[in-house]
């Protein structure tokens, strides 16, 4: 029987390639804006070069090194570059990589105090941090989750276990009220999603209506609520966002507040990418009326250099999100239970990763003030873009920029056909992608198509703007002049 070793990578072989690796990092980080933000693939191709099977004997960690950038590089999109402008600004900063690799190599399982203490201590103390720095009263209580996703269907979740008497815990959902969640029609689609994961149904959730900025009606939202009631269904919860996926446009949380309090109803807000910017003080606004919320999350791995994933979820009512995760099996019993917080009684996982470590070495390394110029710098940027837009007779932006995103659109004057418009914008972002140099996205606003710039990546500068309009009106140009 051949000898297969046991035990872990000798400590010098991981020694040789971790030094090899950070090298590797620092050098890719180096050079973002030398190499397309896009890979250049087919469906099919990745997946083409590697093999059915696993191997049976192991390989040497420089052949797995070396197909980093054989294989899995030629299939990059550059989260970190700094024209990503697609989706909301990502990036993985040098200290947040740091405690990255220190969560993993320390291997953590935060469920319980017990399980490691310096985890949930540290988790509680840099959420504690963080909520100073944004601004918002002592009463909120902190945790730590994977993503806004799971951070809302654990406010969903709070708020049905709040407003129902029936034992939804032990029966189910049957024989219990017909429940009515409210948001936004520009609401992010985890809020339905929620609704599905609980047992709700899509058909639960009532879409609101938005004013011409894109933000929640109050009105509206009062009115469906009053109708609500009055055909027998049960209004239980409103979810308000601050920073809309598409436009990132800022519901009226005050208003909204006062309905929510009038009704009895739980309010959360999802500010995962419009909250960070609280910390800047001409931006504390943005969390205007946040403090009368039952729970709100903010994601620091959208605009607080943290890799993904760290979504900081808060309650004024955690009791009531205990109430409706806490599952305790005596494996899971300790001496301490009477003295500490268990993280896992609070949410869905069990297994929870050191995802406060990463944050930690974030906030510690920028601190508050270098976080907030950074995420200043990002909003002037767009902000001059936006002006540029709209000054250029053959372009117009469909909504106001509150942030750092900007939606627009090629609208020369002598059409109006909107199903023309449609059409040339889709070939201009095609143009554009296809390229490699630039990554949009779209939307769509009152049922027209718009093209969406978001800038807030740590390597984006003033050129790389300059150079994305520049690119912009050379494409636009070039299909114009066809079009004629």
């Amino acid at each position: 029987m051949t000898h297969v070793p046991i035990g872990d990578m000798p400590t010098e072989d991981f020694r040789r390639a971790g030094h090899a690796l950070i090298d590797w990092i620092a050098d890719h980080l180096s050079r973002l804006d030398k190499i397309p933000v896009l890979p250049d693939v087919r469906p099919g191709e990745i997946r083409a070069q590697l093999p059915l099977e696993a191997p049976e004997q192991g390989e040497s960690i420089d052949d797995v090194l070396a197909d980093v950038d054989r294989i899995i590089m030629p299939g990059m999109t550059h989260w970190n570059h700094p024209n990503f402008m697609a989706y909301f600004g990502i990036s993985s900063s040098g200290p947040a990589i740091l405690g990255e690799l220190l969560s993993a190599a320390l291997n953590v399982n935060a469920m319980l105090w017990t399980t490691c203490p310096v985890a949930t201590e540290l988790e509680k103390t840099v959420m504690d941090w963080l909520r100073r720095m944004l601004g918002l009263p002592e009463s909120f209580w902190g945790m730590i989750t994977d993503s806004a996703s799971s951070s809302t269907l654990q406010a969903i979740a709070a708020a049905r276990e709040a407003a129902l008497d029936h034992p939804v815990r032990q029966k189910g959902l049957f024989g219990a009220p017909r429940l009515r969640l409210y948001t936004s029609e520009q609401a992010h689609s985890s809020v339905e999603k929620a609704a599905v994961t609980l047992g709700l149904g899509t058909e639960s959730v009532y879409k609101i209506g938005v004013d011409s900025s894109y933000r929640l009606d109050p009105v509206l939202l009062e009115q469906a609520v009053t109708a609500d009631r009055q055909a027998g269904l049960l209004p239980f919860c409103v979810v308000a966002t601050v920073g809309t996926t598409s436009t990132t446009s800022i519901d009226p949380v005050p208003a909204i507040a006062d309905i929510c309090e009038r009704h009895n109803l739980w309010l959360h807000v999802d500010a995962a990418y419009g909250g960070s910017p609280a910390i800047i003080a001409e931006y504390r606004h943005v969390l205007a009326g946040c403090d009368r919320a039952d729970s709100l999350l903010v994601n620091p791995h959208k605009w607080l250099f943290v890799p993904i994933d760290c979504s900081a979820f808060y309650t004024r009512k955690p009791a009531v999100l205990k109430q409706a995760f806490s599952l305790v099996p005596e494996y899971l019993k300790t001496n301490r239970d009477d003295e500490v917080e268990n993280l896992m009684d609070y949410g869905v996982q069990l297994g929870r990763r050191f995802r406060a470590l990463k944050l930690w070495f974030t906030i510690r390394y920028f601190g508050s003030r270098g976080l907030g110029e950074r995420i200043r710098y990002a909003i002037d940027l767009a902000q001059a873009l936006a002006k540029k837009i709209d000054d250029h007779p053959h372009f117009e932006t469909l909504a106001p920029v509150p942030y750092s995103t900007i939606c627009f659109r090629a609208h020369p004057p002598e059409i109006e056909d909107e199903s023309v418009l449609d059409r040339l914008n889709r070939t201009l972002l095609d143009n554009i992608l296809a390229g490699q140099q630039l990554f949009l996205s779209h939307t769509r606003l009152n049922g027209r198509l718009a093209l969406r710039l978001a800038i807030g990546n740590l390597y984006t500068r003033e050129k790389h703007v300059d150079q994305a309009w520049k690119l912009i009106q050379e494409q636009w140009d070039a299909l114009y002049k066809q079009m004629s």
